[in-house]
Order: structure tokens, then C-alpha cells, then sequence
């Protein structure tokens, strides 16, 4: 038996594999590679892993938070839409059949939207920016990752791509 060296050891504990994703259609947007060099390190306490795909990343081993930027979305959108401390996201849970790729604070900047989708998330969900070309959707597990702490640490990221659109509420499309 052969002693491990330090680096080796150390190899062994930090290296893993990149995780295997596809990219998004329109990954190679230019703005895509500015917000994807913003994104943090650290992420809810998960170190950031390498991926197989342009204008990805992970977090976490097994990966808890998956980032494709270069979605498209299609209008209308009919989903809810929360803005979370000045960026909005549509937010939805994650069909069993589509693949798989806490309490907030009142005065966190937080829309109701959210804050009430969080009192009963579970399992696998997916926010997605709203007016923002080319759009970035986080997947994440709702029973290890708060939403809205999640969104807002990537705002400064999310916000490297300018906002051309925002959400609207019944009351906006009706003037109540």
C-alpha cells in the first residue's frame, strides 16, 4: 500500500467531476459570459463545481443549485413572477417528468409571491429571470435551499444582464 501524499490526499477530498449539463440555446450570448464571471464561489454554503456546458454552473456535491444562462423564455407568461430585491423571477416547481438537470424576513425586499411559495416549497424547483434576454434559470432543491436568500446572492450576477422588462400584476393589466 502506497501512503497518500498531501496533494494527493487533498485531490481526493476537493477534485470532483464536472457535472454533466447541456446548454442553453443561446449560451453564447456575449452577456451570458459577463454574468457567468460574476457568479460566486460560495453559494449557500456550497463550493462552486466546473461543468460540461457553456454558460453553466453548480454548486454542491451531489450539485444543489444548477445556473444555465442563454434561456429563452416564451411570452406571455403566465406563471407567477416575483421581483426579489430588484429582479424578477417566474418561479415553478420542478414536473416529475421534466429531467433534472425557511422564512424570509419581511423586510428582506421580498414580493409576497415568494415569500408565500416558500412557506410551502418542496422539491425541485426552477426561477428563471423575467425581462432580461438572454434569461438565467437556477434549479435548486426547495428542502436544502432557501429561495430567496438563493436569488438574492445572485443578484450582483444576474444583474450583469440589463433589465428590459418587468413583471406585472392583475392590478397593472387592469388598472385597478
Amino acid at each position: 500500500m502506497f501512503p497518500l501524499t498531501g496533494v494527493t490526499a487533498l485531490c481526493l477530498v476537493a477534485c470532483s467531476s464536472p457535472v454533466n449539463l447541456t446548454a442553453a440555446p443561446d449560451a453564447a450570448h456575449p452577456d451570458c459570459a459577463k454574468a457567468m464571471v460574476a457568479m460566486p464561489q460560495e453559494l449557500m454554503g456550497f463550493t462552486q463545481r466546473e461543468t460540461t456546458a457553456q454558460a453553466t454552473t453548480a454548486w454542491g456535491d451531489p450539485a444543489a443549485i444548477i445556473v444555465k444562462c442563454g434561456v429563452n423564455i416564451e411570452q406571455p407568461v403566465t406563471d407567477p413572477c416575483a421581483e426579489v430585491n430588484g429582479v424578477d423571477w417566474i418561479l415553478n416547481p420542478l414536473k416529475e417528468s421534466e429531467p433534472q438537470d425557511t422564512s424570509v424576513p419581511a423586510d428582506a425586499g421580498v414580493s409576497e409571491t415568494l415569500r408565500s411559495s416558500e412557506q410551502t416549497a418542496t422539491g425541485t424547483w426552477t426561477a428563471t429571470t423575467f425581462g432580461r434576454a438572454p434569461a438565467i434559470t437556477v434549479t435548486f432543491n426547495a428542502d436544502e435551499v432557501a429561495s430567496s436568500t438563493l436569488l438574492t446572492s445572485l443578484n450582483s450576477a444576474v444583474a450583469q444582464i440589463e433589465q428590459t422588462q418587468q413583471c406585472l400584476s392583475a392590478d397593472d393589466v387592469t388598472g385597478s
